[in-house]
């Protein structure tokens, strides 16, 4: 079903207990049949990637009495575009998931749906009501009060017909009427005071065209579907939780559904530093407050593919975070954990230098070229080795000196003493400063005697090895140094109900170093390759902005938890 291995059985949370619970009991015949739903009025993000990680994981768990279809709920013309169905499901086959024949649309079913109303005014469980926006709003009544049911409901079936039909043939403009449920105007759940199912909206659609000028509220079309498609579990966020007896209303007074779902919630995913709002996340790229929906610095699916975040990397985290029944605020940290914990094993080993220093090695010929031997990755032998070049000048990282240094300080400082990875000590003899008093070289010996790690007898052993690249093969180039994206934890809270979430844009958020000096190797870096960069972070070679020879790289994740640290 996937290009993702099929998880080995997880431990049983409330959704598995429910569904082995389910399966014990003989019901839905031994199937398991979910659902992923999204909405194309965006682009997915991470909290979507929660929900797919769930829904087809259970189809995976259950294999082979159980699928999961992919479903567009896409009853709202006016906010959806092919851009976001072409995205969503590139999304949800990279994370490593696939539905298989099993791919619908909500417009699917648009000719049923509506019969479907229809039977409900037949039924006398809905009418056609023409009270203004402002009308119903005042009628529906407090949370402590009830609500005053509208005239409409007192028609008769053939009158609400007859509107009902005049409605889908566009005699009538935006707003001037819809269709609602007649359920109860004094229920406590403000989702049961019959509610809107029917709306007008003169717009193209973009799979039916003009065919339709009347649409399905979601919380009308999405059970529906549902049972039309004979899911067994429909699995949705807490917010739903208080539609959840519209859902069953709808199931139980419909008739001629071949399947009968029920639908059970689960907390959303909420994430340090980030707002997973498809509104907000809109705003950031309509206002161009970022690059676009694959800006590295979104929490949208393709953004963190664009960052060289792995599928695997989001599986793991989705996997780690589990289910729960209450909202909760989940530490970014715990993403950027998975990741790291994903490239330490995938990534390739170099050597780059983001803020060079240049060292000059005194006593080393001038026109010696000689190379040492690296690893490609520690833990793996079968990425073989590659030959790294060293002569006379050398660039470090600016951090690995330190004129004055502070205690603790165990790499370079005047007349100090380091080891370069691989290579050999060296000791800073000279400090070499512009006019303003600007370090610009460094004047160093080496030792000979301490190649290939040897410490000669009687001397003492450098706490500090550093990492370097010949200035002589070193290439130029472009690296970006993405950071969280706000600067609080909770924009949404702190902003407030009237206040404005991007005041907490992070304005160090993005960095961008022109002059990065990389180990040779990577200038052929294939564009969505994935690299360490030793004692740096990790990065990935920009699969759009690189180009042969001129790699761009985007860091991905720090090496250890200290994000902010330049």
């Amino acid at each position: 079903m996937s290009e993702a291995a099929a998880p080995s059985p997880a431990s049983l949370d409330f959704i598995r207990e429910m569904i082995a619970a389910d399966l014990a009991a003989g019901r839905n015949g031994g199937q398991v049949v979910t659902r992923f739903p999204p909405e194309p009025n965006g682009y997915l993000h991470i909290g979507h990637a929660k929900s797919i990680c769930l829904n087809f994981g259970l189809a995976q768990e259950h294999a082979p009495n159980a699928r999961c279809h992919l479903r567009f709920d896409d009853t709202n013309p006016t906010k959806e575009e092919v851009e976001y169905v072409d995205s969503i499901m590139a999304d949800v086959k990279w994370l490593g998931f696939d539905w298989g024949t099993n791919l619908y649309y909500a417009s699917d079913y648009f000719e049923k749906l509506y019969a479907f109303a229809e039977q409900l005014i037949t039924k006398g469980l809905a009418y056609v009501d023409d009270q203004t926006h402002e009308e119903m709003r005042a009628n529906r009544g407090t949370l402590t009060s009830p609500g005053t049911r509208s005239a409409g409901a007192d028609r008769s079936v053939e009158e609400n017909l007859d509107l009902f039909r005049r409605m889908r043939k566009g005699e009538f403009k935006e707003g001037q009427c819809v269709l609602r449920a007649k359920i109860d105007m004094a229920s406590p759940n403000m989702n049961m005071r019959d509610p809107v199912i029917y709306r007008i909206l003169h717009a193209h659609h973009h799979r039916t065209g003009d065919a339709w000028c009347i649409y399905p509220m979601y919380d009308y079309a999405h059970p529906l579907s549902d049972a039309l498609e004979s899911i067994t579990h429909s699995l949705c966020t807490l917010e739903f939780e208080h539609h959840r007896p519209l859902y069953e209303w709808l199931i139980n007074n419909v008739d001629g559904l071949p399947g009968a779902p029920y639908q059970r919630e689960f907390a959303r995913l909420n994430l340090t530093y980030t707002v997973m709002s498809k509104r907000k996340l809109l705003r950031l790229v309509k206002d161009n407050l970022v690059s676009g929906w694959d800006d590295p610095r979104m929490p949208t699916i393709s953004g963190m593919r664009r960052r060289g975040i792995t599928a695997a990397a989001i599986r793991s985290f989705c996997k780690t975070i589990g289910l729960t029944k209450f909202n909760s605020l989940t530490e970014i940290a715990l993403l950027e954990h998975a990741i790291r914990e994903d490239l330490n094993k995938v990534a390739l080993r170099a050597y780059g230098v983001l803020r060079p220093i240049k060292v000059v090695i005194t006593n080393y010929p001038k026109d010696q070229i000689e190379y040492f031997e690296a690893p490609n990755h520690p833990e793996d032998a079968a990425a073989g080795t590659r030959q790294v070049p060293l002569c006379r000048e050398l660039y470090i990282e600016s951090d690995d000196f330190m004129e004055v240094p502070v205690d603790g300080f165990h790499r370079l400082k005047p007349g100090g003493e380091v080891r370069l990875k691989f290579a050999f000590c060296i000791i800073c003899q000279e400090v070499i400063k512009d006019a303003a008093g600007n370090i610009v070289e460094l004047r160093c010996t080496y030792d000979d005697a301490t190649r290939h790690g040897k410490k000669p007898e009687g001397r003492t052993k450098p706490k500090g090895i550093i990492h370097w690249v010949s200035a002589r093969h070193a290439i130029d180039a472009t690296v970006r140094l993405y950071d969280r994206l706000f600067t609080v934890e909770t924009p949404d809270a702190d902003a407030g109900e009237d206040g404005d979430f991007a005041q907490f844009l992070n304005p160090a958020s993005l960095e961008v170093i022109t002059n990065a000096k990389l180990e040779p190797s990577l200038k052929e870096a294939a564009p969505g390759s994935l690299w360490q960069f030793e004692r740096v972070a990790y990065f990935y070679a920009d699969p759009i902005d690189s180009k042969p020879g001129a790699p761009v790289f985007n860091r991905t994740v720090t090496l250890k938890d200290g994000w902010g640290k330049k």
